[in-house]
């Protein structure tokens, strides 16, 4: 589910923990919560405590989950903008790597920092960076994986990173950069 990806592993904890004690996923519970019939935060907290047994805590993080499902992180969504700033031309190409980094598993979460947004699973594989107005820069966590003339080696440009793919143009937008993408995908798992 998309909003896994904003949550903190507190909250993954949580929902982990109710579904082994309830058997419900969250999909459950947002299918519990929608066929209530109640609208108000605290009327829906007290229907989930008393008719399905679950404690205050639960409820409230179910509730909050479902909010952040419906609207989406807006501290996402603000972050990049302010990144593509000035570097509209990039946000195209950000757009194209995003859906295709999307497609390697639902497990795929994103986070979208000051600079750059960062891609992850289990662990951080990749993050993609507006450099400068006409550069977009790709860091790759690919540890064991020697670089080559694409995925340069990263050195000091960001410790997270083995490898530096920069993007200069349209045409750079190919396979073999999302090869790349997949390979540190799949070391992340």
């Amino acid at each position: 589910m998309a909003v896994m990806g904003e949550l903190s592993p507190e909250i993954k904890k949580m929902m982990d923990n109710l579904e082994a004690s309830t058997g419900k996923k969250l999909d459950d519970w947002f299918r519990i919560i929608d066929s209530c019939g109640l609208q108000k935060h605290g009327e829906v907290v007290n229907h989930l405590k008393s008719t399905h047994g679950i404690g205050h805590g639960y409820a409230n993080m179910l509730l909050h989950v479902k909010k952040l499902a419906v609207e989406g992180s807006p501290e996402d969504d603000d972050l990049i903008k302010k990144q593509y700033e000035g570097k509209e031309a990039l946000k195209v190409w950000y757009d194209r790597l995003e859906q295709a980094i999307k497609g390697f598993g639902d497990d795929v979460e994103i986070s979208a920092k000051q600079a750059y947004v960062s891609f992850r699973t289990k662990k951080q594989f990749a993050l993609i960076q507006p450099s400068t107005k006409t550069r977009l820069d790709i860091g790759l966590n690919a540890k064991g994986i020697a670089p080559d003339d694409t995925a340069i080696a990263s050195g000091s440009w960001n410790a997270m990173c083995t490898h530096r793919i920069k993007i200069e143009s349209e045409e750079q937008l190919n396979d073999t950069v999302i090869a790349w993408l997949k390979k540190a995908y799949e070391g992340a798992k």
